[in-house]
Order: structure tokens, then sequence, then C-alpha cells
């Protein structure tokens, strides 16, 4: 149990750190600096971190810590749960910040802000973990610190079939981030945790479910076993599809390309009242042959039509 609370209190280190470090910058920077560029950056190194870290854990844990997968999964749950809380609205994914282009939420420019604090925040996020795994504060740190100088590729099935886990793993996490985008977050938060708790827990085997590129470059671009264009294919071109394909079903329509519908007929809005026909001239209350009409206040006064 030594190895879990050093674990631990590494998650909790990097929180906090983190949330200092967003705190600052939002007291510091003006307002765009900070949510285009400082806010996805502070996000992408304590996403980066907390993964590795929780990677450690799952390769090595059940063989040197006695970690049970159930331990795991609720631990992972937890993580993504305290993400939705403390990441400030920042997305730390690639493919997010692209979803929010295509649906003209964002501009080109910040856009490509986004994507690169994200990749520097990741570089910085690996960088700043090895140092803490050298230092070998448990002994789940001092065997990753051994492994890291040669890392294992997180691919573990044919190129084809990761990156079709990998489009399935997006396609579902950006369709429910579309459809709970105006949740709140008292609900939308545990949403999306339990998903990337299940997609991990069923796609982890095959791809390490990154369903996000930045995170996958600097995690597992630099690892041996496969080629670039490989990786590239899986971890870039897999997630992107996806979350096209989540926008497209969402949307019918990709809104920073295309005004007109793809898929789904347009509806009016507004529908006319579906009136009853006006009677013609002369068709008025036509009572059957040999009856009267009475009309209140009168008396013996017949119908126009009665014989």
């Amino acid at each position: 149990m030594a190895g879990l609370n050093v674990s631990l209190s590494f998650f909790f280190a990097t929180f906090a750190l983190c949330e200092a470090a967003r705190r600052a910058s939002k007291a510091l920077l003006p307002v765009g600096a900070y949510e285009v560029f400082a806010r996805e950056a502070v996000g992408a190194v304590q996403l980066g971190a907390c993964f590795l870290e929780m990677r450690t854990l799952v390769e090595l844990g059940p063989w040197a810590g006695d970690f049970g997968p159930d331990l795991l999964l609720t631990l992972l749950f937890l993580l993504f749960l305290a993400y939705g809380v403390t990441l400030d609205g920042a997305s730390a994914n690639p493919t997010v910040s692209l979803q929010e282009f295509l649906m003209a939420e964002e501009s080109l420019p910040g856009t490509l802000l986004k994507l690169a604090a994200q990749g520097l925040g990741m570089q910085a996020a690996c960088t700043l973990t090895r140092l803490c795994w050298a230092w070998e504060l448990s002994d789940l740190h001092l065997l990753q610190s051994l492994m890291a100088q040669s890392c294992s590729s997180a691919l573990r099935t044919s190129v084809p079939h990761g990156a079709l886990v990998e489009a399935a793993c997006a396609f579902c996490f950006h369709l429910t981030l579309l459809h709970l985008r105006h949740s709140p977050p008292a609900y939308s938060g545990p949403a999306v945790a339990l998903l990337v708790t299940v997609t991990a827990y069923t796609a982890g085997p095959f791809t390490s479910a990154f369903f996000n590129p930045a995170l996958a470059a600097s995690v597992t671009f630099a690892c041996s076993g496969h080629t670039l264009l490989e990786y590239v294919q899986v971890y870039w071109l897999g997630p992107l599809t996806g979350m096209v394909l989540a926008v497209l079903l969402h949307q019918g329509r990709l809104p920073h390309l295309f005004q007109r519908n793809l898929f789904y007929g347009q509806k009016n809005k507004y529908r006319a009242p579906r009136g009853k026909p006006a009677p013609a001239s002369g068709d008025t209350q036509t009572p059957a042959k040999g009856s009267s009409v009475r009309e209140p206040g009168r008396s013996g006064v017949e119908g126009p039509h009665s014989s």
C-alpha cells in the first residue's frame, strides 16, 4: 500500500500545483491569453501527469502492488470526476478544440493557440513526471523510472483495428459531450467520467484508449514497435474521424464549413393553424327535414330550410 499512498500523494500534489498555476495566470494574464493559452496548457499538464501516474498503477500495480481492477477503475473514475471540477473549462484535448472550431464556437487563431498550448503542456507533463519518478519514492516509481528509458508501444493490436478502436472511443466521447454540453455540471461531470472509465476498461487493452492526439503523441510516439505513420493513423486520424462523425450525427452538418444540413431535413418551426374550411354561403346549419329550430328569445320560428 506504500506505492498507492505515494501515487495518491502525487495526484493531490499535481491537482494543487495546477490549481495554483491557474489562479496565478488568471490574476496576471489578460482574459483572452488565459482562456486560449494558459488554461489549456495547465490543463494539459494536469491531465498528462495524472495519466502517466495512472498508467503506472495499471501496468505495474497488479503484480507489484497487488491492486485489483476494481480499485484501479474506481480511482480512474474519481480522477476524471475531479478533472471536470478543476479544469475550469479547459479541454486539454485537440479533438475537443477542433470540435469547437467545426461548431463555429472558436476562431481559427484561437484554435491553433489551444493546440499549441496542449502540445506544450503534455510535453511538460512528461518531463516533470519522469523527474518525479527519478526520486524513486516508491517501488513502482523505481520500476517505472527504469522502464521509461525503453518504453513499449501502447498499440497492442493491428493498425486498422487500433484506428477503429480510437475512432469508436472518440465518437462516443464527443457525442456525449455534444449531448450534455447544455446540461448542469452535476450531471455532465459524472456522465463523462463514467464514459471514460468504461471506455478505458474496454479499449485499454488494445490502444490504451487515449482518444487524445496530444496525449498519445507525448506518451507513445517515441516508443519502439511501430512507425510514426502508423501512430498517426491510429492516434490522430482515428480520433479525428470519430469526432467529425459525432458532429455530423448530432448536427447533420459541420457548421463552420456547411450551412446546409447534409443529413436531416429542415422542418418549419412555425406551423400554420389547421382550421376547418369556412362554410359556403347558404350552407349553414342544415337541420333534418321536418325539424324546426328555435332561436333563443324567440318561439315558433321555423328554420330557413324547414318545409
